[in-house]
């Protein structure tokens, strides 16, 4: 049987630069697409890819999702995302975290999985993909390095 996606209430709460300590505005952390239009992924998002997602594409990404976790800011722009896809039962898979570069190291990538492992963490089997480089960012998170396999089809990376 198929989870139902979490259709709560928004999460506002007001992330402050861990290093500097300067105000950077209020993110509001919502697990709905409901009235997310393309306009708001303006990003950039999937930076480095050689063909990314155009903005319609992510947002049929994010609506196809099992569950997802936005971080939107004042002007009520998507600045970062995490989605999982799930059977329901046993297995997760968490195939995008991404937070604008603007707003990298502030805790939002942090608080996007940790929000998402509020709504997976019950079952047995959590997956994610990560660069080595990455991996201590998982890790603090409760996530472990192991080994696997993965394909890769280039000619779909656009979803279009």
């Amino acid at each position: 049987m198929r989870r139902r996606r979490r259709t709560a209430a928004s999460l506002n709460t007001a992330v402050r630069c861990r290093v500097c300590r300067q105000n950077v505005g209020v993110i509001e952390y919502r697990r709905t697409v409901a009235g997310l239009t393309a306009d708001q992924l303006a990003g950039p998002f999937f930076v480095g890819w050689a063909d990314p997602p155009d903005a319609e594409t992510h947002l049929r990404l994010l609506g196809g999702s099992d569950h997802v976790v936005l971080a939107v800011d004042e002007e009520d722009q998507v600045v970062g995302f995490a989605t999982a896809i799930t059977d329901g039962v046993l297995a997760a898979y968490i195939p995008f975290l991404e937070v604008v570069a603007e707003h990298r190291g502030r805790g939002i990538g942090s608080e996007l999985v940790r929000l998402l492992l509020e709504d997976i963490g019950d079952l047995y089997l959590i997956d994610a993909m990560a660069e080595p480089e990455l991996q201590p960012f998982y890790r603090h998170l409760g996530l472990r390095p192991e080994t696997g396999v993965v394909l890769r089809n280039q000619q779909r990376q656009s979803g279009r």
